[in-house]
């Protein structure tokens, strides 16, 4: 039976981009098992008092129905560079539990902090996270990521982050790099320099 994941970012008393969640929730239980009535993810999860006053990660383990929900104070780790990795046959447009060929790939990031994945000589994403790049101003995302992570379909829809086809050779006309999920905001992403991008 597949498992699949939801990671929620509870910020400042509230879930945050809840129902963007909810549509990928509910978009993969009716895609992998046929369901059409809908999970309200708000209405399973409830933070711990002791975390209420903290940013917390929740994650959500579901199939057919919710099977376990975690909280843990949220620590972002610290990512300053990127190994570039080869895989042509990875596949993972929906949230799986089962991370393995990405844990796989990790294991090549060599002396750095973490990988950047090519897939058929386009730029895709990190290990846990989509990859912005900076140019202008201006935000760049791939067009096609092998995830569209909440935060990056929030921020294309509010003009934020400019989707385009990016391909290794299209690095040095960008100054820096971002990496962004649930958890991690543009604004609070760290800066990763071009420079430190490994091929």
């Amino acid at each position: 039976m597949y498992q699949f994941i939801e990671t929620i970012c509870y910020r400042e008393g509230c879930f945050q981009r809840i129902e963007l969640h909810n549509e990928r929730c509910n978009l993969t239980r009716n895609h992998f098992f046929g369901i059409q009535h809908p999970l309200r993810l708000e209405s399973i999860l409830k933070i711990p008092n002791d975390l209420t006053g903290e940013i917390v990660k929740c994650t959500v383990t579901y199939g057919i129905d919710i099977e376990h929900v975690e909280y843990l104070k949220y620590q972002m780790r610290l990512v300053k560079s990127l190994q570039m990795v080869y895989d042509d046959s990875i596949e993972y447009a929906y949230k799986f539990a089962d991370r393995s060929k990405l844990v796989d790939l990790h294991q090549f990031r060599g002396q750095c902090d973490d990988i950047l994945i090519i897939k058929n000589g386009l730029i895709t994403d990190a290990f846990y996270a989509n990859a912005i790049f900076k140019r202008n101003n201006i935000w760049y995302s791939q067009q096609r990521p092998l995830l569209f992570g909440t935060r990056l379909q929030s921020y294309i829809k509010e003009g934020r982050v400019t989707p385009a086809l990016l391909r290794p050779k299209d690095l040095p006309l960008f100054t820096e790099v971002r990496i962004i999920n649930a958890m991690i905001s543009i604004e609070d992403s760290p800066v990763i320099q071009i420079c430190n991008i490994k091929v």
